[in-house]
């Protein structure tokens, strides 16, 4: 059994916060609107300052050590959420989703993400405590993601979505009539005396889809930084929680960050080494292991350093002059 801060009190009083902030944000979203930059600056800045109060009000409660886990693993999970918003922006994208419709969309990849990341951090826990072998797994699988992150992102390919090739919009598709057009916030209507998806759901359940893929990766990468189920929600819920409004805040910034994947694949590696070498540990006393603070320190270096090597790239490219139109020979 894996040792946690989380009574029943203290699940029962985070979920319920968490229903209620879900809740007013489809309150938010009900009516569809194109959102201004206000709305969007107020909502991201309530969500980045809500898992700093949380981190510090855990520490005189149940000590510096969670605290820190907690902010190092949110860290993490932020981290590895904005990657998830970029394949949301080529979702909405590639099914042309009104920007009205937007963030209601994200709402649903949002809440499909909790629910699957609280899934996934069930399982995880079960894993753990059925030994340390579990460290040495989650450390391969990150291990494995870290390189395939690493080498697309030095071969240049730029991520993509392929709508036609997604079983799950195929087999919708074959199951039920679509309709041409958005509905609003529908997921299906009444057409032709029968009940028919709107693309609404077509998107909502590509988004889902994608939310699987990124819970196998976030879910083993926050469980380097703490074994404790708790934390490793929280972290996943607090980084979830303002996706919809850092949507419309980064939309031309998350492009700009070049060298972000570059940076994702270096902390996965390293989380995954700390994993490794946490197994090693409880096999060998003699193997080192990494302090959290440390890896805190690791993380957030490496962040700030992709996104100074993207600014720096982005300016050369700025100053570098186009080439000149060739002119031809005749003239």
């Amino acid at each position: 059994m894996l040792d946690s801060i989380g009574s029943p009190l203290l699940w029962t009083v985070t979920v319920a916060i968490l229903v209620v902030l879900l809740a007013v944000d489809f309150a938010v979203t009900r009516r569809p609107h194109d959102v201004p930059m206000r709305e969007a600056v107020g909502w991201t800045v309530f969500y980045l300052a809500l898992p700093v109060v949380f981190g510090l009000v855990m520490w005189p409660l149940y000590g510096g050590d969670v605290s820190v886990e907690f902010f190092t693993g949110w860290v993490v999970e932020k981290s590895l959420s904005v990657d998830n918003l970029f394949v949301f922006m080529l979702l909405l994208t590639a099914f042309a989703v009104p920007s009205a419709l937007a963030q209601r969309v994200l709402l649903y990849g949002i809440v499909g993400a909790l629910v699957l990341r609280a899934v996934f951090i069930a399982l995880g826990a079960a894993v753990i405590s059925a030994g340390s072998w579990a460290f040495l797994l989650f450390g391969a699988i990150l291990l494995v993601t870290a390189a395939k992150v690493m080498r697309d992102a030095v071969s240049g390919h730029a991520q993509q979505v392929d709508i036609g090739s997604m079983r799950s919009v195929k087999l919708l598709s074959r199951l039920m009539p679509v309709t041409r057009e958005y509905h609003g916030a529908k997921l299906t209507v009444r057409s032709a005396g029968r009940r028919a998806l709107t693309p609404m759901a077509l998107v909502v359940v590509a988004v889902f889809m994608t939310d699987i893929v990124f819970a196998v990766d976030s879910v083993p990468a926050v469980y380097g930084v703490t074994d404790d189920p708790y934390i490793v929600f929280a972290t996943n819920a607090f980084a979830l929680l303002g996706l919809r409004a850092l949507y419309f805040v980064l939309p031309n910034a998350l492009s700009k960050l070049r060298h972000l994947n570059h940076g994702l694949a270096v902390i996965l590696g390293f989380i995954g080494v700390k994993l490794v070498l946490h197994w090693a540990h409880t096999v060998w006393s003699w193997a080192p292991e990494v302090p959290t603070p440390l890896s805190l320190v690791v993380i957030l270096g490496v962040l700030l350093t992709v996104t100074a090597t993207s600014v720096a790239a982005n300016r050369r490219e700025a100053a570098t002059p186009a080439a000149p139109d060739k002119v031809g020979a005749g003239s």
